[in-house]
């Protein structure tokens, strides 16, 4: 691919922020207000901020340290933990990303509904079709490249912007101390630390799906024009990303009480306006997420078709994932990727909680991803000889142990149904040292791994099936 046609600093970014502002932003205050009260929600974004900074800073670190593993996330784990697990981080991410979309796509008709009776609510007939139109129309717009897809993600970047720092600006002047601070524990009074803890651990799926992106630029390092652009985009935009998720968070429940935060219907944010300014906020707002997920839908479309195609070229998914169009699109990722999302978006007719389900299973499915990004910065950094060594010793250990947390945050329920999605992925992998003739199918540790996810997914249908886990 020529200079030409490569990425600079400032698609990098947009990419970031793109991939991670999505509808997300703008239900972030009910998503989180439902079971959190206000000071579990600053204590949540501590912990949140100081463990996605911490990965942070190992992406750009091992981007800057490690240029060669263009792959990102799954080339971490395959260089410190081999095959199987590189082939797992890379199984899950392409998961993760396109259940994704198929969370932006009931959030956004769920926006469109407000002024189109017909897609109310973001989850009938008329939605699905919405969406497959719209789902087909972004493919075909990466087809033509992903260079032209990039510059339109800049430019719906910029625009998502301008209705979120509006409503930042409104709530600066709309925000009441007393309302914040009302039950400000969530216990009716005083402090009891186990009761916080919990409504804090509900915070950790909300606030790491709305940080699902931060890893957008390593991605596409490949295609940058300069690979020290790639660790500068990830930590600018998860620094300005960060202190916007917290500000929204925040001020919402100081310009409407909790309770009444956690009752608002998808997109939240446009509500709280609403409240202070009338109508005409809602309308923004929801224009603005309109535009947000349009945006998010196609960097993350990006991302999606990305990973398997980088994947295939470096051996761990088939081949034919790793075909490029005359534009340099990955073509064949994006079909099998879209094909998938479209099924997906069926789901619509069986579940009233589409959007949480679709979210929470994305987040779920990236935390394997995540963890071994974060335990490949611990290794690199114990085995390193660079002067920075410290340094990147305790971000790796931070990011580590956030990296667990978030596992253990995530509850045994979707981690039982994300072993349904990496199950079936043990056959294709098999399949995968077949075709590059390895002498080794499995290692014996590797064995040991595929048997409990097999043993976990067939515990998790059970268990659907005796309707003790919901989907």
């Amino acid at each position: 691919m020529s200079d030409e046609k490569k990425l600079g600093l400032f698609p990098l970014i947009a990419i970031v922020v793109g991939s991670m502002i999505g509808g997300g932003a703008f239900n972030l205050a009910t998503d989180m207000a439902g079971d959190a009260s206000a000071g579990a929600m600053v204590l949540g974004w501590i912990i949140t901020g100081v463990g996605i900074i911490a990965l942070g800073l190992s992406f750009q670190n091992l981007t800057d340290k490690r240029p060669d593993l263009e792959g990102g996330i799954f080339s971490y784990a395959t260089e410190g933990f081999g095959r199987f697990m590189g082939f797992n981080s890379a199984w899950g991410y392409w998961f993760s990303a396109w259940l994704g979309n198929v969370a932006y796509a009931t959030l956004l008709f769920s926006s469109i509904g407000y002024f189109f009776p017909t897609f109310k609510g973001g989850q009938n007939i008329a939605s699905i079709i919405g969406a497959s139109i719209l789902l087909w129309l972004v493919h075909a717009l990466i087809l033509r490249g992903v260079q032209s897809a990039a510059m339109v993600n800049l430019i719906t970047t910029i625009a998502k912007l301008v209705p979120v720092f509006l409503f930042i600006i409104v709530g600066i002047f709309a925000f009441h101390f007393d309302t914040f601070t009302a039950d400000f524990w969530g216990t009716g009074g005083s402090f009891q630390f186990a009761d916080v803890m919990g409504q804090v651990k509900s915070t950790m799926l909300v606030t790491l799906w709305v940080f699902i992106g931060v890893e957008g630029a390593v991605v596409l390092s490949s295609r940058a024009k300069d690979k020290k652009d790639v660790g500068k985009a990830t930590i600018i935009g998860l620094l300005g990303t960060l202190v916007i998720y917290i500000i929204i968070t925040l001020m919402s429940v100081g310009m409407m009480s909790r309770p009444e935060v956690a009752a608002l219907d998808n997109p939240s944010m446009a509500y709280v306006l609403e409240s202070v300014v009338g109508k005409w906020g809602a309308t923004l707002i929801n224009l603005g997420l309109i535009i947000s997920v349009l945006g998010a839908w196609l960097g993350w479309t990006l991302l999606a078709s990305e990973i398997p195609f980088l994947a295939g070229k470096d051996g761990l998914f088939p081949k034919w994932f790793a075909k490029e169009n005359k534009n340099g699109a990955p073509v064949n990722s994006m079909w099998i990727s879209n094909v998938l999302i479209q099924v997906f978006l069926l789901s619509f007719l069986f579940t009233d909680q589409a959007y949480n389900f679709a979210f929470s299973l994305a987040s779920s499915a990236i935390l394997i991803p995540y963890a071994f990004s974060a335990f490949f910065q611990l290794k690199h950094s114990v085995q390193s000889t660079y002067a920075d060594k410290t340094k990147n010793l305790i971000v790796g250990i931070i990011a580590s142990v956030y990296s667990i947390w978030m596992i253990y945050a995530a509850g045994v329920d979707y981690l039982l149904l994300t072993m349904i999605l990496y199950a079936p992925g043990i056959l294709v992998f098999r399949s995968v040292q077949k075709e590059s003739k390895a002498k080794t199918i499995f290692t014996r540790p590797e064995l040991i791994t595929a048997a409990v996810f097999v043993i976990l997914a067939v515990f998790a249908i059970v268990q659907i099936a005796m309707g003790k886990i919901s989907i």
